[in-house]
């Protein structure tokens, strides 16, 4: 029995010896067109050579044209600066809101978990009541991350604050399985509430910072400014992981590359300089040693 896709009807896609060129202008158009980036394009190339993996398992007639969609090769994406901000930027966003109205706690409140944390957006959005452990001497939230890794990240003293104060506001004891963040509506928090909420957080506070302006500012920078405020504090980059819940150290070593000043530090502790150092020149004593030898 032919796999799903190799029937009569689609005989085609698994008869030809060009294959290949069945799949490519989709690709195309992907990044075209529809101005997918390239990381888009892979996973769905990924998606491709999944099935046909399945074809090559299930149809073994159809094998060599599985082995030439598998030989459709990964684009290489090139791999930008990791953008971060810096403490000042961090506090004048977080400051921005406006305390005297309820949209506006729940603004400051949001954006500090943001830069206490270093969650993702649907890691903060997703979190309930009763995943906040606030009345502990230590406080700290369970975060639940991709692909079902979940961790337990610990609370500074001003986020604890700003979360109980937003519990009471709302009327949400500590342990209901309900949202903290909320929109207008009441449901949690979405993904586009949570960048407009960045958006005009930056709008009121390029009054005093001007300079982000010209940063690329949503959500996950402030997961960013937080890794970098923990390696150039010293932390290792296995706690970093463990906090940002990467699946792989080496996500977590590009913000050891994109740390220019830790590099500049390495390079002045190293005694590494750009200009030429002063020849040494011998005295007579020395030259005169150096004859009798």
């Amino acid at each position: 029995m032919p796999p799903p896709g190799c029937g009569r009807s689609r005989r085609r896609w698994c008869s030809g010896s060009s294959i290949e060129t069945s799949f490519s202008p989709f690709l195309d158009e992907l990044e075209e067109k529809r101005n997918n980036t390239i990381a888009t394009r892979n996973a769905r190339l990924a998606a491709i050579r999944s099935f046909f993996h399945h074809v090559a398992a299930a149809d073994p007639a159809s094998f060599g044209v599985a082995q030439r969609v598998l030989t459709i090769p990964i684009k290489r994406a090139h791999i930008e600066v990791t953008h971060h901000l810096i403490k000042a930027e961090v506090d004048a966003l977080i400051e921005a809101p406006n305390p005297r109205t309820p949209r506006g706690r729940r603004d400051r409140a949001f954006l500090l978990f943001l830069a206490r944390t270093g969650a993702r957006v649907s890691e903060a959005t997703g979190v309930n009541a009763n995943d906040l452990q606030l009345e502990r001497s230590h406080p700290q939230v369970l975060l639940r991350g991709k692909g079902r890794r979940d961790r337990v990240i610990p609370i500074p003293q001003d986020l604890a604050r700003a979360l109980t104060a937003l519990l009471a506001e709302h009327g949400i004891a500590n342990h209901e399985p309900r949202p903290i963040f909320v929109g207008a509506r009441n449901e949690r928090l979405t993904r586009f509430g949570a960048t407009h909420i960045v958006r005009r957080a930056v709008a009121q506070a390029m009054t005093i910072r001007p300079a982000l302006a010209q940063k690329p500012v949503s959500p996950h920078i402030f997961r960013h400014s937080l890794a970098m405020k923990l390696l150039q504090s010293g932390v290792d980059l296995l706690t970093i992981q463990a906090w940002l819940g990467h699946a792989q150290v080496a996500t977590t070593h590009r913000y050891a590359a994109a740390d220019v000043e830790m590099m500049r530090k390495g390079l002045e502790k190293a005694g590494v300089a750009g200009d030429l150092g002063v020849r040494f020149r011998p005295n007579d004593a020395v030259l005169q040693l150096l004859n009798s030898i």
